[in-house]
């Protein structure tokens, strides 16, 4: 008998699909199959699809939570789930399908490891799939699965499978997609989930648990520039211990190893590492993605916001900036609007210069746009009162995005992307 050996690593995945596609049913199936419901949810899930007259055990209802989303048997805020495996940890971020919730699923995304799209095998692609393609390869997020749901409905015809996803595959092309991967399912039954099925020997690759188990992460991070925004500053205490000053925060990319030489910006002011510290005990190295505390060989003037990177090549700090944007909020983005900016562990406020185009979602290209509404995703250029320590996005996806906020409201209104630094 094979030994598992277990592993703390850990894998963000978003759920993407039009509506009814049958997102929320997948992710119950996968934490049934996989023995992660406790005997009273599954009572009241069983209760719940009783009343409502379902028919079946609807397995849905696991992740759509929301009252209103059980009323109208649709998903609409963010579910996140969190499971785990003896071989790896999982957070799920299950994400509506409706167009008008498109920001939803952009903020699910956003930490995403991998995208998890479904598709209707009665279907096939259609306008969402395209909309949520497009997303995936913005948020470039490195790994795709297409699972072509379903398969029940279709007599689990092999061919219908190979015409989805090579029609899937030809529209992703020009998209920035690393890895895509398809797998044909149906996760009402749980055919090609957790457990294989019987009722398509055709199909010869791995079930979704089994991919989602073995799929490489490491490698995705950016290893090679060192990153760290400092979020708290740890002062010298006078009894316990007068003489320490560290920079906490989490490695936004790369890595460091005491005795490194790095700068501080924006002052640009270079030291070395003297120390590293980690929950428990000293390191000698700290790398992307861990929290850590970073003590200087030096007494200088670093303060939360600040980014310590390592000398050889650090990003640019900038007021002027290029950025692709979400827009979140049924206020449109126009030229001349004020917005909080929140960037890494830095706050600071921003103008709208220009509206330089929004995308549309069916052919990829971008149009003629003098302000971005509801849902929208375009390119807009920013002027901030402060310099951000930024790098493109498509370099790190930590450094190189932000939030806009609503200063009157103090709601999040737009999701950014930069794509130039500078003014152009």
């Amino acid at each position: 008998m094979a030994v598992v050996e277990a592993t703390s690593e850990l894998l963000r995945f978003a759920t993407a699909g039009s509506v009814d596609d049958g997102k929320s049913t997948l992710i119950g199936r996968l934490l049934f199959d996989s023995k992660q419901v406790l005997s009273d949810q599954m009572a009241h899930v069983e209760e719940v699809s009783e009343r409502r007259g379902d028919g079946y055990v609807n397995l849905a209802l696991l992740t759509d939570g929301l009252r209103a989303e059980r009323a109208q048997g649709i998903t609409i805020d963010v579910a996140y789930r969190y499971f785990q495996t003896p071989r790896r940890k999982f957070i799920i971020a299950d994400t509506p399908g409706h167009e008008q919730y498109t920001r939803n699923m952009v903020t699910g995304a956003s930490t995403a490891d991998l995208s998890l799209m479904l598709l209707d095998a009665r279907t096939g692609v259609v306008e969402q799939s395209k909309r949520h393609a497009f997303i995936a390869s913005l948020l470039r997020i490195p790994h795709v699965v297409a699972c072509v749901n379903k398969m029940d409905l279709v007599d689990f015809g092999e061919g219908v499978f190979d015409r989805i996803a090579a029609d899937f595959t030809e529209f992703a092309a020009p998209l920035d997609i690393e890895n895509l991967t398809f797998i044909p399912i149906s996760a009402l039954d749980g055919d090609n989930v957790v457990d294989g099925s019987a009722r398509m020997p055709w199909y010869e690759g791995p079930t979704l648990l089994d991919h989602l188990e073995q799929v490489q992460i490491a490698r995705d991070l950016d290893r090679h520039d060192a990153r760290f925004p400092v979020q708290w500053v740890i002062r010298p205490h006078p009894s316990l211990n007068p003489d320490y000053r560290g920079y906490a925060g989490r490695m936004g990319g790369g890595a460091f190893r005491v005795g490194d030489e790095v700068v501080v910006l924006p002052s640009g002011v270079s030291t070395r590492i003297a120390g590293i510290d980690g929950p428990e005990g000293e390191l000698e190295t700290a790398f992307a993605p861990m929290s850590v505390t970073v003590r200087l060989e030096d007494d200088l003037d670093v303060s939360r916001g600040d980014m310590i990177c390592t000398a050889l090549d650090p990003p640019e700090a900038v007021r002027d900036l290029t950025a692709d944007v979400c827009w979140m909020t049924s206020a449109p983005l126009r030229p001349g609007g004020r917005y909080a900016v929140k960037h890494t562990t830095r706050t600071a406020r921003a103008i709208v210069g220009d509206v330089l185009h929004k995308v549309d979602v069916h052919t990829l290209e971008p149009g003629p746009a003098d302000h971005l509404a509801l849902n929208d995703i375009g390119r807009v250029r920013l002027r901030t009162s402060a310099p951000l320590v930024a790098d493109p996005y498509a370099r790190n996806r930590t450094t190189g995005s932000f939030i806009l906020i609503d200063e009157a409201t103090n709601d999040t209104v737009g999701a950014g992307m930069v794509t130039d630094l500078g003014a152009r």
